[in-house]
């Protein structure tokens, strides 16, 4: 049950973190000219990288914190920080136009293949996402079964990834604007509150020495 609850809850992190849904017009915006066959390639890579970007933070993102002498309870202050920052973007509407812009600006430079930048980094797997995942990493304290669960739930969010690309049209036209807003705020409470946590765990680690 214990194993249940710890993949189960790196799954709702990341996932309110990654914003999938919230993917669908970006990726459209970044791909807009290309062919469906080409769609699909540039989705199944954005996927890849961003899972593994992922999986490496998860595997040596506890170890880098202690090459540099940062301490977990140290990176769970810092890391609630940062996703609060990007709760409150989600809440008050933002975070959805800046990474529409950040796809125009690719486009706009001339990138033809979109699937690192912007798709990858920063929308799939961001500083939100690197840093819940260093803080899910730290849960884990070194245990490989809770380590291959995290890497499980990392999978299962790129494949979501990946799929809702693949049907980034449908999704779009079924949410509408509206829709997406709406989801991106109900996720963005949720994303604050995780983040408070985290804060929270790392405070009391602090206190307690």
């Amino acid at each position: 049950m214990a194993s249940f609850d710890h993949f189960t809850a790196a799954f709702v992190t990341l996932i309110v973190v990654v914003e999938p849904f919230g993917l669908a017009p970006i990726f459209l915006a970044a791909t807009r000219a290309m062919a469906r066959g080409a769609r699909a390639g540039i989705a199944a890579r954005a996927s890849l990288f961003a899972f593994l970007i992922l999986v490496g933070a998860a595997l040596i993102g506890e170890w880098l914190l202690a090459a540099l002498g940062i301490s977990m309870a140290a990176f769970r202050i810092a890391g609630g920080l940062l996703l609060f920052s990007i709760a409150s973007e989600m809440v008050l509407g933002l975070r959805i136009a800046r990474d529409v812009r950040a796809a125009k600006q690719a486009l706009d430079e001339n990138i033809h293949d979109p699937a690192a930048f912007p798709l990858a980094i920063p929308l799939m797997a961001g500083p939100g996402a690197i840093a819940a995942t260093l803080l899910l990493a730290g849960r884990a304290q070194g245990d490989f079964f809770s380590l291959a669960l995290l890497i499980a739930a990392i999978g299962l969010v790129a494949l979501i990834c990946f799929g809702v690309c693949l049907a980034a049209t449908r999704i779009e036209k079924t949410l509408g604007a509206s829709g997406a807003l709406v989801l991106a705020k109900l996720l963005g409470v949720l994303l604050s509150a995780l983040a408070v946590q985290y804060v929270i765990d790392g405070a009391r680690a602090v206190l307690t020495g």
